[in-house]
Formats: C-alpha cells, structure tokens, sequence
C-alpha cells in the first residue's frame, strides 16, 4: 500500500486513450469516443472482481458512502451507528444527507463492537456501519445478524479494506451495502474516485442516479433524460476512472507483496511477549496493507511509538492522538462547528452522543499500526522488521 508505489506503462496506455478521444466526462459525446467508457469499464470490472451483481463508481470514497447511504433511503433524521475508529470522511458521508452519525465502542479487532453496536440501537436506527480500518474487518456475521434481526441495512466502509474477504466473501459484498476509496493512498488508486457495490437491483439503479443529479440514464440524448428524483454531482471522470483500470489489475499483486512482507514483519514481532496482535475475525483474511499491535498500556504504547521513529521506522501511527482517526480529535463533529446551521435533527443527535468511550480507549490506547509498502525491497523488510523488535524491546 498505496497503489501509486506501482504506477506504470499500464495507467499512462489507459490514460492516453482517454486524451486520444478527448472525452474527459464519462457520459455523453459518444461520436467521439472510439468506443471508450472507461468509467463504465472500471464498474464492471470492480463487480467481476468483487464477486457483486453491480458497482457504481463516483468521485470520492466520501462519495461512495453518502450515495450508498442515499440508496438506501436514508435522510433527515435516520440514525447510522458507525465506531469511533475511522477516518473523518465516515461521519461526514452521513451528516451530508441529513442523517445522525452514532458513535460505538469498538472492540479488540480496532472496528464496529457487534454488541455495543446492539446497545445503540434506537427506533430511529436505520443503518449499522462497520469500518474495515488499516486492512481488516468487523466481525461481519455478528453484525449481519443484528441487522437481520432489527431489519436493519449493513453497510460496510471498505475504503481501506479493498481486497480483504470474509468468510469467502470480498469485503464490501458482505453486507447490503459495500464502498471502496481510491484516493491517492489506497490500495489502489484513481488519484480520486470511489465505488459502491450491492447486490441489490434497487439501490444499484438508485445509486446510478443520484450521483448525476437524478439523470434516469434512459436513451442516447442526455439532454432528453429525465430525473424520477433529487441527485446531486458525484461522477467520476473517465481520466480518473482510466487509472483505476490498470491499478485494478494490480491489486492482487499489491495484496501478495504486502501479505509476505506484513509476515515477516510479524514473525520477529511475536518474539515479543509483551505485544499482541489486533483480532481477525474467524474465516476474516486481511488485505495486509498495516501490522496492527498492542502494547501492554497506554503509557508502554506512548513511549514505543516514540521509540520506532528514534530508531528509523517511519509510517508508524499512534491512533489515539490523531487529528483524525479517533473521535477525540473530533471537536468540530462534537461541538457542531459548520459554516451553515445544522438540522434541528442532527443538532439532537450530536448532543445525544456526547459522551465518552472508555472501552475504545483502552484499546486504542495501547495500539500501534504501521503501514506495510509494496516498493520496499526484502533486505529493506528484513532491516525494518529488526529495527521494530529492536525499538519496542527498549522500552519493555
């Protein structure tokens, strides 16, 4: 990880297609195209990939999550409960259609806790969101459960998880609802893009509207479409979704480099009796892309984390002070600070859920993750993985 470590004559021959016809936009103009839809292309190859009926993809993984969740039918004043471990883009996709982001302990995998997330169900409740964060997965078959039981939507954020499975199955096609970030530091990469997968016949046609603003995509004169309801602007460009082809073909490979060299990393990790490893749920298989650990308390995991970069190791992260992964940095979320007024509906939420949550700080406490990167060379692994047992050992 990322999927820009491999750029190549792969992306620049896709890209160059796309300059040759002079069709950045990926509807309309089709005189001009030669036969090529390059964003069309990416779609159906993700859902051949990802072993889902469709894909939809769209300009961002932000995207993909607000235009999953508006599918669904989710809006003004629905509940979606998602953990406290994840990356701003999950709170935000929410608040954008109206709807009140929960905030859930998470549990010893570092995602959704299947029964805290139980607990916060409400009548309001419409979506359980677990975050597939730093390559792995929530316990998938607990959460569905619920789902099923409350008749509730499992939309899974897959955006740093793409190329993990679960019980056989790809992450993201688990649930009703799956979406996937290529931004510039993914697993793979379009520079910026995003995709949703379902299943399902309805949020599939829902979805392929409402990122063109409502456009039925019925006929051959877009002038001539007409719009069934509200949508807004989304789509991705044919030059983003170009790069997105070749990446795509890539992500085996990126997945296979990053598994060995995550391995060998964890094998002189587990020297150390005083670490343990983040929790994969059975039948789970990683995308490999961080190593996640735990030290024993939060001031070992402080001094540990310090250490690494004394000794050399760089990309390594401690959670538990990040501007924004973990909710304690979240001051803006929690003291709605917005350029325009928040809906009375949201404003209730939030304050709704200001409290703290004891049971993710102890884990994130105590967590360290460091990225795993395809471009480094095996001697590089070797001397890394040392340098890591080396650094931690010195303050345990």
């Amino acid at each position: 990880m990322p999927g820009f470590e491999l750029f190549g004559i792969e992306e620049k021959k896709e890209v160059q297609d796309v300059l040759d016809n002079g069709v950045l936009m990926r509807y309309g103009f089709d005189g001009m195209r030669n036969g090529h839809y390059k964003a069309l292309q990416l779609e159906r190859d993700l859902a051949s990939k990802m072993g889902a009926k469709h894909a939809q993809v769209v300009s961002s993984g932000t995207a993909a999550l607000s235009v999953a969740l508006a599918s669904a039918g989710v809006g003004a004043g629905d509940e979606v409960i998602m953990p406290t471990f994840t990356f701003v883009a999950s709170f935000e996709s929410i608040l954008a259609i109206g709807a009140v982001p929960v905030l859930c302990d998470i549990d010893a995998t570092l995602t959704l806790d299947p029964k805290a997330a139980e607990a916060a169900i409400t009548p309001k409740t419409k979506v359980i969101m677990p975050v597939h964060m730093c390559g792995s997965m929530a316990d998938l078959k607990a959460l569905k459960n619920i789902c099923d039981t409350h008749n509730l939507i499992l939309l899974e954020d897959a955006c740093q998880a793409i190329g993990g499975s679960f019980d056989g199955i790809s992450l993201g096609n688990y649930g009703h609802l799956g979406c996937f970030s290529f931004d510039y530091v993914k697993t793979i990469t379009c520079g910026e893009g995003g995709a949703v997968i379902t299943n399902s016949d309805t949020y599939a046609a829902n979805a392929d509207k409402y990122q063109d603003h409502g456009h039925d995509h019925v006929g051959t004169d877009r002038g001539a479409e007409s719009h069934p309801f509200l949508g807004y602007n989304y789509r991705l460009s044919e030059m983003n979704a170009a790069v997105g082809i070749a990446q795509l073909k890539k992500m085996d490979t990126i997945i296979s480099i990053q598994q060995k060299y995550y391995n060998r990393i964890r094998t002189e990790l587990s020297n150390i009796n005083d670490i343990s490893f983040r929790v994969v749920p059975e039948t789970g298989i990683e995308n490999y892309s961080f190593i996640s650990f735990f030290l024993p308390t939060e001031d070992l995991a402080r001094k540990a984390h310090k250490a690494l970069g004394t000794h050399g190791v760089d990309a390594c992260f401690y959670w538990f002070d990040n501007n924004w992964h973990y909710y304690k940095k979240w001051e803006h979320l929690m003291n709605q600070h917005s350029l325009g007024k928040l809906s009375n509906e949201i404003q209730k939420g939030l304050q709704a859920n200001q409290r703290s949550f004891p049971a993710s700080d102890s884990w994130m406490g105590r967590t360290i993750s460091c990225l795993i990167k395809v471009g480094w060379t095996e001697d590089e692994v070797n001397e890394r993985a040392e340098k890591m047992a080396t650094a931690i050992r010195s303050v345990i």
